[in-house]
């Protein structure tokens, strides 16, 4: 995946975690989560920019990138809000700073708001947060993962590939389109792309929302401007919410903001975590 592998493993709840860090030791910690259908690959950029200023924790969720996937897994919003939380106890980290894509938002948030994580800082970039959620081809095929299931491998790689490309404004490169779709296929990556999918509960969304209001950490809410999967007027009303949050709209950029403005979203991110 373009020079950019994850060398530990914890072994979780749910499956082995494939995990790293970058920096030195001694650095302030900042942990970075992934949405779906990415892994920590999109945050590679960001975290080599960040390492020479902070200690960067960056991991796969089970079920995504080079973490265990199989059979049966649990990769609901619920299990991996629970998995984030027994990492931070296994890499001792009491309030690091977290900065959170997409579904790894909503993860962050169920981890500090029902687990007890507690973070000295919360950065989320186009976060799934805000009921009603998902793209439109996401919630289509949450509707009928029995027949999408059954697609030839090479339809699903199509289908994959297209999926990715659309949380760009600006467009992917081939290869950057190849590394995120890579763990998606073969006889384990076909059927967890659609186990993610058919785990996709709006309820768990829904038993966090209305706790936004208690958040305490100072908090920025990032989102590309030219987002089609989840509109930006969400980062407004997640704004709102959460008490002191402040709302930083990045102009061309889709869902996918580490690839559209990479410069402009570690800038910000970097402001924020040095403030």
């Amino acid at each position: 995946m373009q020079e950019w592998e994850l060398g530990r493993v914890h072994r979780s709840s749910i499956g082995d975690v494939r995990w790293d860090r970058l920096g030195e030791p001694e650095k302030e910690p900042v942990v970075l989560l992934h949405g779906t259908p990415f892994s920590s690959f999109v945050w590679r950029g960001v975290a080599r920019a960040l390492a020479p200023h902070f200690r960067v924790y960056v991991w796969d969720m089970p079920g995504y990138g080079a973490s265990e996937k199989y059979t049966g897994q649990d990769v609901s919003l619920a299990a991996q809000g629970e998995v984030f939380a027994e990492l931070l106890e296994h890499w001792e980290l009491e309030r690091p700073a977290v900065v959170a894509h997409d579904f790894g938002g909503a993860v962050a948030l169920r981890a500090n708001l029902l687990h007890g994580a507690d973070y000295e800082r919360l950065a989320v970039v186009d976060p799934v947060a805000l009921a009603p959620w998902g793209s439109p081809l996401f919630r289509l095929v949450g509707r009928h993962v029995e027949v999408f299931e059954q697609l030839p491998p090479a339809i699903h790689r199509a289908l994959v590939r297209e999926y990715i490309r659309s949380a760009s404004h600006r467009g992917l490169g081939e290869s950057t389109v190849d590394a995120l779709t890579e763990p998606w296929l073969g006889e384990s990556g076909q059927p967890a792309f659609y186990r993610q999918i058919a785990q996709a509960d709006q309820r768990f969304t829904d038993e966090v929302q209305g706790s936004y209001g208690t958040l305490r950490m100072p908090t920025i809410v990032c989102w590309g401007a030219e987002d089609t999967w989840i509109p930006v007027q969400k980062g407004h009303e997640l704004a709102a919410l959460v008490p002191g949050a402040d709302l930083r709209v990045i102009s061309g950029a889709g869902h996918l903001v580490q690839e559209d403005a990479p410069a402009e979203l570690t800038a910000a991110l970097f402001a924020f975590l040095r403030s």
